[in-house]
């Protein structure tokens, strides 16, 4: 009879021991999913952000600074208001959104190619403005492959699209286009470590000889190629972006470029600005 009572007094507690042991074992669980432990055994910051993750977009800010940088459609050459794609991308965001935004500066030169814009990254005064900039606009390129607005638009205007063909080779097109795609990415990269936080903003290429026969095919192919090489360097790199304008001339050469049959009008500049509007929103 006593070995009996022994017996299941032992069973009771074993039963109340494991009921216990699991207990803790589930409370343990639960804490261990809400507050995860390290490998190392120390504990983990909550909160924390991830290693590599980098700041949040500037374009994010309420008030935002803009520098440009950069050949003649940074500069705004074919507007006649002056404005470019630099100031009615300001007055985008500060009408339709109503977010406050200032241009520090208009770095753009006229026939400025990626060979030129190279040393001018090194003047105090260009890093400076940089430096101080929020979204950095940028347009370069355009000389490089159409070897420059002035000698392009020399037979443009009255003459025959013979005579305009001959003005630009279409082989020509593609022959610059391995050393400038290399020196752009050095532009893209030299910006980047003179404002390691800012956006950078890349203005893409566009054919402006999309209407004359002999350039359509190969100005577009040359544009289609800059572009690829600069999404190399763009894809890579936190806070770069690249604005496609192709598609906006593509078709309506007529409507969006200025008399000198190179540079936008206008409103080719503002449709390039909302462009610009939407893709740092």
């Amino acid at each position: 009879m006593n070995s009996s009572k022994w017996i299941w007094r032992s069973v009771s507690i074993l039963s109340v021991f494991s009921t216990l042991l699991l207990l803790a074992g589930f409370v343990y669980a639960v804490k261990d999913i809400q507050y995860p432990q390290p490998a190392n055994g120390l504990p983990a910051k909550v909160g924390s952000p991830e290693k590599g993750t980098g700041k949040a977009n500037p374009a994010a800010k309420k008030e935002l600074k803009f520098a440009v940088i950069g050949d003649s459609l940074a500069k705004g050459t074919g507007d006649n208001s002056g404005m470019g794609f630099a100031r009615r991308t300001i007055k985008e965001l500060t009408t339709a959104d109503g977010r406050k935004a200032s241009l520090l500066n208009n770095l753009g030169i006229n026939g400025l190619t990626t060979t030129g814009l190279l040393p001018k990254l090194e003047e105090r005064g260009t890093k400076y403005v940089l430096g101080e900039a929020d979204v950095i606009l940028l347009s370069i390129g355009g000389n490089d492959l159409f070897q420059g607005a002035d000698l392009a638009s020399k037979g443009i205007a009255g003459t025959s699209a013979t005579a305009k063909g001959q003005e630009l080779d279409p082989e020509d097109l593609l022959k610059g286009l391995p050393k400038a795609s290399t020196q752009l990415k050095t532009i893209l990269e030299r910006i980047r470590a003179i404002n390691p936080d800012a956006l950078i903003v890349y203005v893409g290429l566009y054919n402006p000889f999309g209407d004359i026969e002999e350039l359509q095919v190969p100005g577009n192919q040359a544009v289609a190629k800059w572009n690829e090489a600069a999404l190399e360097t763009i894809n890579k790199n936190r806070n770069m972006m690249l604005v496609p304008t192709f598609d906006i001339f593509q078709h309506h050469l007529d409507r969006y470029l200025s008399s000198d049959h190179f540079h936008p009008n206008g409103d080719g500049y503002q449709q390039i600005a909302v462009r610009i509007v939407q893709a740092i929103r």
